[in-house]
């Protein structure tokens, strides 16, 4: 059987500035996706670790690491669980993957499995902020959070619009503008929240759909979510917690 993969790529372009993914079936009965690269394609699982790999018997490298840093808690040693610089880069690599994943998924419009990535490589940034040794090894995670931040919102918020579900698609996308705006307070940047091009993008985005909602007659409860959202955050800021909680609790049940 030749290994020569020209045929696969047979009628099947490369094309540099657009995303091109496909869904085929696999050998053993699942579907895979294919993503078209320049010197030929990545293959990857819909579900579980992309490369279909079990790292340690674990799902992922994340999950592995998860459950060593919840033994050595349980074991109260005094030194805290770190990561070294190999467990961050197993972590970096597999994060990689999974952005392959992610991205293909909302070119599918997949929007619930793209949801689902970018959810587990937030997880991800987390995890490695907490623990990893040094300081360079959270930086090259957690300077990506505002792009999945805002991609995860949009995976979220898409089919909610579809579904003319306006005030649950905002509460969506205003989540993950408050993410953003929180690394960049984090970081000390929030005097840069204007050049910061995730956050423009879910703002515009935001202002959208707004737009559309008034279009349907639905824009009346999405308004005033939009101005509780506001308030709250207004709220926590002046650390004026019991009525954060309050208006918390307002959020909720307005967006169901």
């Amino acid at each position: 059987m030749s290994q020569d993969i020209r045929k696969l790529l047979e009628g099947w372009d490369y094309e540099p500035d657009e995303i091109v993914v496909r869904i085929i079936p696999g050998d053993d009965g699942r579907d895979k996706i294919q993503m078209r690269v320049d010197l030929g394609l990545l293959q990857m699982e819909m579900d579980g670790r992309p490369d279909g790999t079990r790292p340690e018997g674990r799902e992922s490298w994340l999950d592995y690491y998860e459950e060593q840093q919840r033994a050595h808690e349980a074991a109260r040693t005094d030194a805290p669980f770190a990561l070294e610089d190999e467990d961050c880069y197993r972590l970096w690599r597999e994060g990689v993957q999974y952005y392959h994943r992610y991205l293909s998924l909302w070119h599918l419009k997949l929007y619930d499995r793209c949801a689902r990535d970018t959810a587990r490589n937030m997880r991800l940034f987390a995890f490695v902020r907490q623990h990893a040794r040094t300081d360079r090894n959270k930086f090259q995670f957690d300077q990506w959070r505002p792009y999945v931040t805002m991609m995860h919102a949009r995976a979220v918020a898409t089919p909610l619009v579809e579904k003319g579900e306006f005030t649950e698609a905002l509460q969506a996308v205003e989540t993950g503008i408050e993410g953003i705006r929180r690394f960049l307070e984090e970081h000390r940047q929030s005097h840069r929240a204007d050049e910061c091009l995730e956050l423009k993008n879910l703002e515009q985005w935001r202002d959208e759909v707004m737009a559309e909602a008034d279009r349907a007659g639905k824009g009346e409860p999405a308004r005033s979510l939009l101005l509780l959202q506001q308030r709250l955050r207004q709220a926590v800021a002046d650390e004026r917690f019991e009525e954060a909680a309050r208006l918390r609790d307002e959020i909720r049940r307005l967006s169901g």
